[in-house]
């Protein structure tokens, strides 16, 4: 035991602190693309996609959270199809005040019903993406964002660092911006070719033991012979939540505002022995030499969260 233990745990130690690894599905990731499109007289315009390639982590209500720390002293003149969560101190502006002077800006997706002036491809879902193994066409959002005070050209442009991403809750991994080759696009007609002045990338990837040191859910199970089911263990999920939680007769169940999520993600769970926010059952009905018919049973403890996907 000894000597199988100390390699697997000297490995773990060797690993890479900013790499993350879900082994549900460890080829997915979030892929974030910058296209800038155009020059302008201090900057340029730039057109960012956001594509959910991981086939079945979604992003859910209240949607994604997107930061980066620019190069130099770069602000966001204007964005259409998302906006940043805080302008910061812009008085040493004189004419045109930018939307946000901030370092380090915080960006969020539009709320469905924004004015068709503010509106970009696949935006104002607000923050929910789909899974690529689930829904292609849900799975990708984009806003357009111009930068002033930054370089005009392939050589001079500095790209944005330190990326981060809220999914909603913590969990993703985010490596640095990477030059690529220019996407290129294909006009309406199909018929003609353009491409992007210049492109890079930003890779994230999610770890379930970065999002939480405990499973998000448990499993019990029972069987068609036997009275007996064999429950999730006593927190099973973890006891932290044991002097927050609800109890399902209690009137603050049925209270307004009670399932509101929260930006952090933090739940509010039902009370129960497991303190998990979801529970699978799974009760064998059948089980013949050739094939067995289980049903399984999903339940949903967290107050906060619908699990729509």
């Amino acid at each position: 035991m000894k000597s199988t233990c100390i390699p697997v745990v000297l490995f773990l130690l060797m690993l890479p602190n900013a790499d993350a690894y879900d082994p549900l599905d460890p080829t997915g990731n979030i892929t974030i693309k910058w296209d800038i499109v155009s020059w302008t007289a201090d900057g340029y315009v730039a057109a960012v996609t956001m594509s959910n390639f991981q086939m079945y982590r979604s992003i859910m209500n209240p949607g994604w959270t997107l930061g980066w720390q620019w190069a130099k002293k770069e602000v966001i003149w204007s964005m259409v199809g998302a906006q940043t969560t805080e302008q910061g101190d812009c008085s040493k502006f004189k004419g045109n005040v930018p939307h946000c002077s901030k370092k380090n800006p915080i960006v969020v997706d539009l709320l469905p019903g924004v004015p068709y002036n503010q509106q970009f491809s696949n935006c104002f879902k607000a923050g929910v993406m789909s899974a690529w193994g689930q829904d292609p066409t849900g799975s990708v959002t984009a806003f357009q964002v111009s930068v002033g005070l930054a370089g005009t050209s392939n050589k001079t442009v500095k790209l944005p660092k330190n990326f981060n991403l809220l999914g909603p809750g913590l969990g993703y991994t985010c490596g640095p911006a990477k030059v690529v080759p220019s996407t290129v696009y294909l006009t309406p007609d199909r018929r003609r070719k353009t491409q992007a002045l210049m492109t890079w990338n930003v890779t994230c990837t999610y770890s379930q033991y970065l999002a939480s040191r405990n499973p998000s859910c448990c499993v019990s199970f029972s069987y068609f012979y036997n009275e007996t089911i064999t429950p999730c263990p006593a927190c099973a999920c973890g006891c932290q939540n044991k002097n927050n939680c609800v109890m399902s007769d209690s009137k603050q169940a049925h209270r307004k505002g009670i399932n509101t999520p929260r930006k952090d993600n933090a739940p509010l769970l039902q009370c129960t022995h497991h303190m998990c926010p979801i529970r699978v059952h799974w009760h064998v009905k059948l089980n013949y030499k050739d094939y067995w018919r289980v049903k399984i049973a999903i339940t949903n403890f967290n107050y906060r969260m619908n699990y729509t996907q």
